[in-house]
């Protein structure tokens, strides 16, 4: 390719992954058929026995089955039902009849975008979407009552709708939608502005606890995952990359594993990773191990978890720290304030340790790329794939499986996509599928950052809280994946939870002097989001600080936090929530003790209460853990509180045992071995609250994780009487 051909197709690359930031843009487009007329896929394909497109959005079978299109990944998250839910409730189908249908971008570019982003992170699958995809199904509704109207001359206003049958009473016919499908399809689709919607209130499909769509292929085992794809022809790639972030390959002696049963090649995938190529994964893993390799590991080969800690504790005294928030003269009322209280805290690096690792099948030709990928992110993957490729956007298309675990890993970082691709490029027109062993998947995440942070407050002699200074010192996400927005350490995502803005990260307390700084102190170790990204620790620095302060003061945990959360109510009433169900202030069992917390992310309210009892020999038993979200809509109840419990149990391994170690500038942590996750034992009894109050829509995947880990460590300090600053508990002694 020429050089300023790469520069167009780089530029044009950017502006797509640039636009896929403004989700629901596509609707403006329109919902119509012409779009995929225009796209070269004729009128009379599009009508067939599969079903007829009434818009982009629905496709309805002559038996009134109503096909949902999803623009989003699953990854068990339930966003694919939660969806499906707002369509139907617009569309008034027979939710008995509902089948949805996965769309890649490649199809969305044909279409002119018209679904929008194909990205699900921050918790926005559902938040993100919401609007537009209840505008689509609503038109589809109006558009079929109006089919109806126009076969039996009478006026829309006599008609009514319910699962998925059209009626009109005065003259007692009824037909279906089905039916109805290929005269609605042929009109023109309702502005989708005019529309209006729902009140949530009235929902009769969503807002209810319907069982999630992709459950029964998983019980099944017919669910096909990214890593379970066969091919015909297929070959299987393992690859290793330099064990030191940043090294390079030096050298590597093909010969000496050329004859291994059914290897291929060995190949260079990039500067810092070789591959081999083989005949099964395992006989390219076995080779791969063999393979003698040489790594010019570089200057990080000098670093260790020691020395990075060293980098944190001089950021938080360092001068010239970006100042977040900075209201009245936190200093100054500390340094007069009657009792004064300091800590620091420490959170390490975390993986994404996901039950599926990294995997990607690419197929290459002159003229195409194809992957078959398990990604959140469907956009970044297709511009992944034709960049490496070197071809347009137009010549690559993305195959979307279900995820086995995202968490925030296969969003925008798709460094195993572009490997696959690079991989395959050297075998033209043969699936090629790239598996990273866990050991690989453990040396080369994108991990949570590790940072320290120093909180200082001041108390007056009522003990009252006159005065918090926080400075976090810590790796930047975004000068790893979005340098501009860190220039100058001004990176404003690091302090999420902390926001003074209302709406999806705001800190719940007013304090009247208030200074929160950040020290932008990066590593060679690559980090990214990670679920709940800065809320988690911010969560632990915030609200297990304001337990040592509400101690000091001699106040009660629960209502130290009330007296500054007065212009805060939503996180008044999540918190109040917690606390009722969590039975606050009532008689325990001897032993038992509870800790309490709160904190917002994602658009979201979450508090928690835990209960923990610890034993003669240090030994940590967590009982019962009472949550409380508002997300504002509930879409499905059940789904909510599946992902409550299933925060407490990622949320609980990282408190627990999750810590990755840097040796000579090395991950230590590479397997479950020494990187373990909660056991079944050990999960506590879970109890969702949730406090909906139907005037914003938040998110639901990561906000309640940021209160799993300071309500356990807060009842931790009420059952030991000694605060817990650092994590994990496995380096703690408590007894």
């Amino acid at each position: 390719m020429k050089k300023s051909q790469k520069a167009a197709t780089n530029l044009s690359r950017r502006k797509f992954i640039v636009g896929t930031a403004a989700a629901g843009g596509g609707l403006a487009l329109g919902f119509n058929l012409p779009a995929l007329i225009d796209a070269g896929i004729g009128e009379a394909q599009a009508q067939t026995a599969a079903g007829t497109e009434v818009n982009a959005w629905v496709v309805v079978k002559p038996d009134s089955t109503c096909v949902i299109r999803i623009a989003r990944s699953e990854m068990g998250q339930g966003t694919l039902t939660g969806l499906a839910q707002l369509v139907a409730e617009e569309l008034e189908c027979d939710w008995k009849k509902v089948a949805t249908e996965t769309i890649e971008p490649g199809a969305n570019i044909a279409r002119k975008r018209v679904w929008g982003d194909t990205a699900t992170g921050g918790s926005r699958g559902i938040r993100g979407s919401q609007d537009y995809v209840r505008r689509g199904g609503a038109a589809a509704r109006m558009m079929m009552l109006q089919a109806a109207a126009e076969r039996w001359k009478v006026p829309v206003g006599e008609l009514t709708v319910f699962n998925g049958a059209v009626t009109h009473a005065a003259s007692g016919r009824s037909t279906s939608y089905g039916r109805l499908a290929s005269a609605a399809a042929k009109l023109t689709p309702p502005d989708p502005k005019s529309i209006k919607l729902k009140d949530p209130k009235e929902w009769k499909i969503a807002g209810k606890p319907i069982k999630r769509l992709d459950t029964a292929a998983k019980l099944n085992g017919s669910k096909i995952y990214a890593i379970d794809l066969k091919l015909p022809g297929m070959l299987h790639a393992a690859v290793k990359a330099s064990p030191v972030h940043g090294g390079k390959l030096a050298s590597y002696d093909e010969a000496k594993v050329s004859g291994m049963p059914g290897v291929r090649r060995v190949v260079k995938v990039n500067d810092g990773a070789v591959a081999v190529v083989a005949d099964t994964w395992w006989r390219a893993k076995t080779a791969l191990d063999a393979l003698p390799i040489v790594w010019d590991e570089g200057t990080a080969a000098i670093q260790s978890s020691a020395t990075i800690a060293e980098r944190l504790k001089e950021g938080l005294t360092a001068t010239g720290a970006y100042a977040g928030r900075n209201e009245g003269d936190a200093l100054k009322a500390i340094e007069g304030a009657a009792k004064k209280v300091e800590a620091v805290y420490s959170t390490p690096f975390l993986s994404h340790a996901t039950m599926e690792p990294m995997n990607c099948t690419a197929k290459v030709t002159a003229d195409k790329v194809e992957v078959w990928v398990a990604t959140q992110n469907a956009d970044a993957s297709l511009a992944a794939a034709t960049e490496e490729a070197g071809l347009k956007l137009d010549q690559g298309e993305v195959h979307r499986h279900d995820l086995g675990g995202g968490f925030g890993r296969r969003g925008g970082t798709q460094d195993y996509t572009r490997q696959a691709v690079a991989i395959a490029k050297q075998f033209p027109g043969v699936p090629v599928k790239l598996i990273w062993s866990r050991e690989e998947d453990q040396a080369h995440d994108f991990y949570r950052p590790i940072s320290q942070c120093k909180l200082a407050a001041g108390l007056d002699e009522s003990g009252k809280l006159v005065g918090l200074h926080v400075r976090l010192s810590g790796q930047s996400i975004n000068a790893w994946l979005n340098p501009p927005a860190a220039k100058g350490g001004n990176d404003e995502r690091q302090l999420q939870g902390w926001w003074k803005a209302p709406g999806d990260a705001q800190l719940g307390y007013t304090v009247p002097n208030l200074l929160i700084e950040y020290a932008m102190r990066n590593t060679h170790v690559p980090v990214g989001p990670w679920r709940g990204v800065n809320t988690n620790q911010n969560g632990v620095y915030m609200e297990c600080f304001i337990e040592e302060v509400a101690r000091a003061a001699g106040k009660d945990s629960l209502e130290f936090r009330r007296a500054l959360m007065g212009s805060h109510p939503k996180h008044l009433a999540v918190l109040n929530a917690a606390a009722e169900k969590g039975n606050w202030g009532k008689p325990l069992p001897s032993g038992v003790h509870r800790g309490i917390a709160q904190f917002m992310g994602y658009g979201s309210y979450s508090a928690a209460v835990a209960e923990v009892s610890v034993s003669g020999r240090g030994e940590l038993k967590v009982h019962r853990m009472v949550l409380a979200l508002d997300c504002g809509h509930a879409v499905n109840p059940d789904q909510i509180a599946a992902q409550v419990e299933g925060s407490v149990a990622y949320g609980l391994s990282a408190t627990f045992y999750g810590e990755c170690t840097v040796e000579k500038g090395r991950m230590v942590e590479l397997n479950f071995h020494n990187y373990p996750i909660l056991r079944l034992a050990e999960m506590p009894h879970v109890e969702t609250v949730i406090v909906p109050s139907y005037d914003f829509w938040g998110g639901v995947g990561e906000p309640t994780i940021c209160v799993v880990a300071p309500a356990v460590l807060n009842a931790l300090f009420a059952a030991t009487g000694k605060p817990v600053r650092s994590l994990p508990l496995k380096n703690v002694k408590l007894a």
